[in-house]
């Protein structure tokens, strides 16, 4: 019993072994990559969780980076934002969040390129890392200079309650090589042409906007193979699709002979806003171009001569297409699809108006005229797919011909390949084989 007694005290006075340094250590992930980073601007934060899963505790003798304060990633060790951590200790079957985030410098590229480096966890001679890379890009900035004011001084406020912050684009000397990051509202001015070429790539920050503005003009000129880009800053994880990161294209009442051949047009709040029209051409002629992914409307004509041709409008929270208070709008090969999947969609997707209240009086528009050929209207709406508002008190027009519409004359499932993946190209036995989209696989 003494023998036992002794052993037992010596056992007890014994230190709990560490686990042999490090090297018990888990991650969540031993890579942490960042998609497209454009310089000057940080990215989202990420996170990697280090585990200890042994029962006694490890203690880091050091964490930190490879580069050290020469590199472009930054470290949050549990709340401490120091380029290195010094005795860092995980108890059993505890963890430790290190957060990162990237910040890339400019530099002469006009491609994208790496930037790499490490998360060194270090305890004597044993360390183990985590490795760190992201993909930065050079990009022309249109941050806002102006504030837009009125006459007596205050500050009109836009769809999302701000001021109006403004930049005015230098439209004869836009670089084609680089893509460009809008902030606030990016102003094409009055008598200025703004000519987008394929391959062009515009990326917003939220809510910002391209205004084209009275008496200036757009003209995207893409290709099937390299279409000109409309889309969000943000482009990691649900962000690649997610709608609402920005606002929208305005060609604003007195802009003219728009045309948009060849893009596509994401992730935003409103795909294109075209206001009233203001001589004898088009305010907007657009094709071959997808719009998706709006959070409330892909296309909104308001007053507005709109024709479009192979038109692919595609995942908006309140409608495909929306035609209010009058104009013109002809729309042929083309395919209005709405499965929204981020909230319940309470209307149909394509509206067609011509009347309008503001403050107890009604405005009615005369010679509204519309017509849909060879186009496809569909969508997950169970009542139908087009609102037809048209006041009969002013004359209109409206023309639908050999053209599947949920809820009209002729009302039958077109069979997308796969709504679920963005995919709306027609089965082979798709009754709508010869009408509507037909999409370019490049795009």
């Amino acid at each position: 019993m003494i023998s036992c007694l002794l052993g037992l005290s010596m056992f007890s006075c014994q230190k709990d072994p560490l686990v042999e340094g490090i090297a018990g250590l888990e991650f969540s992930t031993d890579t942490v990559a960042f998609d497209t980073v454009f310089t000057t601007m940080g990215t989202i934060t990420r996170q990697v969780k280090v585990y200890n899963h042994s029962n006694n505790p490890v203690e880091i003798e050091t964490i930190t980076l490879r580069e050290g304060r020469d590199s472009r990633f930054r470290l949050n060790v549990d709340g401490d934002t120091s380029m290195v951590q010094h005795d860092v200790t995980i108890l059993p079957n505890d963890s430790i969040f290190i957060f990162v985030r990237a910040n890339i410098n400019p530099n002469d590229a006009t491609s994208p390129f790496v930037v790499e480096d490490a998360i060194l966890l270090q305890d004597g001679n044993t360390q183990k890392q985590i490795v760190l890379t992201a993909w930065g890009r050079n990009a022309i900035y249109h941050n806002p200079d102006h504030v837009l004011r009125n006459a007596d001084g205050s500050y009109p406020l836009d769809a999302f309650g701000n001021p109006y912050r403004y930049s005015v684009i230098d439209c004869d000397n836009w670089r084609h090589d680089l893509p460009h990051v809008i902030i606030g509202y990016a102003v094409v001015d009055s008598r200025n042409t703004l000519t987008l070429k394929d391959g062009d790539e515009l990326y917003f920050h939220n809510d910002a906007v391209l205004w084209v503005y009275d008496s200036a003009t757009l003209k995207v000129q893409g290709t099937a193979e390299t279409p000109v880009l409309f889309t969000s800053i943000r482009h990691d994880s649900h962000y690649n699709k997610l709608p609402g990161q920005w606002g929208y294209i305005w060609l604003s009442t007195g802009s003219k002979d728009n045309e948009i051949s060849n893009a596509i047009i994401e992730n935003g709040y409103v795909g294109i806003l075209a206001d009233t029209n203001v001589n004898n051409n088009p305010t907007l002629k657009i094709e071959n171009t997808i719009i998706r992914n709006q959070s409330m409307a892909g296309i909104m004509g308001q007053t507005a001569w709109i024709e479009g041709s192979n038109v692919l409008v595609h995942t908006c929270g309140t409608a495909t297409l929306a035609l209010q208070y009058g104009g013109k709008y002809a729309f042929a090969n083309s395919t209005f699809a709405d499965y929204w999947r981020y909230s319940t969609r309470t209307n149909p997707s394509v509206v067609l108006n011509n009347h309008y209240s503001y403050q107890g009086s009604e405005y009615l528009y005369d010679a509204m005229q519309i017509s849909f050929s060879d186009c496809i209207i569909y969508g997950s709406h169970s009542e139908g797919e087009m609102l037809i508002d048209l006041d009969d008190r002013v004359s209109h027009t409206l023309t639908i011909s050999h053209s599947i519409v949920k809820g009209g004359e002729w009302d039958e499932d077109p069979l997308f390949a796969d709504t679920e993946n963005d995919d709306y190209t027609l089965q082979e036995n798709s009754p709508a084989q010869g009408i509507g989209w037909q999409q370019n696989s490049d795009l």
